[in-house]
């Protein structure tokens, strides 16, 4: 039925249809870590705070705006009260003390390094034991070729990292 269906859309038709699908499974994977933040009492911008500390360990508030995309004093905001709530720490840096670098606690680390890998696959593995092996490999061969189009053309995630 889905392929009969795949067989009419064309054109703009076949790209609004795409892009519509691509939406709804980004909404889908987001729903596990989503709720997960929303357990945590935590906004999307802490939580990209927490990921950015957790990579980026030692990282100054400077940085981490610049890398969040954040005003300084909005991410100060954020690391304050992260900060109060035990997740974040900042220690002043040995080297130069007029800077204070920003730490992850032990809790947040293993969250993002262990628990958040998990929540983002889950729903995929879900869906992937429920397909049969050639659904599997054919899902598989679409993404992958997409992706090399968008690389061709110059948008996808190989072409950006290497652009300077």
């Amino acid at each position: 039925m889905a392929t009969n269906r795949a067989r009419k859309l064309s054109g703009p038709n076949l790209v609004e249809q795409i892009e519509r699908d691509l939406g709804a499974i980004r909404r889908a994977l987001r729903i596990p870590l989503e709720s997960e933040i929303a357990r945590g009492k935590l906004t999307p911008p802490q939580m990209s705070i927490i990921q950015m500390v957790v990579s980026h360990e030692g990282t100054s508030l400077k940085e981490l705006s610049r890398a969040v995309g954040l005003a300084h004093s909005t991410v100060s905001g954020i690391v304050d009260r992260l900060e109060s709530k035990g997740l974040l720490e900042r220690r002043v840096d040995p080297a130069d003390s007029r800077i204070t670098r920003i730490h992850s606690s032990a809790v947040v680390k293993k969250f993002v390094t262990e628990r958040l890998p998990k929540l983002t696959q889950s729903p995929l593995e879900r869906a992937r034991e429920r397909a049969s092996r050639t659904e599997q490999a054919r899902i598989s061969e679409a993404i992958r070729r997409l992706r090399e189009l968008l690389d061709e053309i110059g948008v996808g995630p190989r072409s950006e990292a290497s652009q300077p």
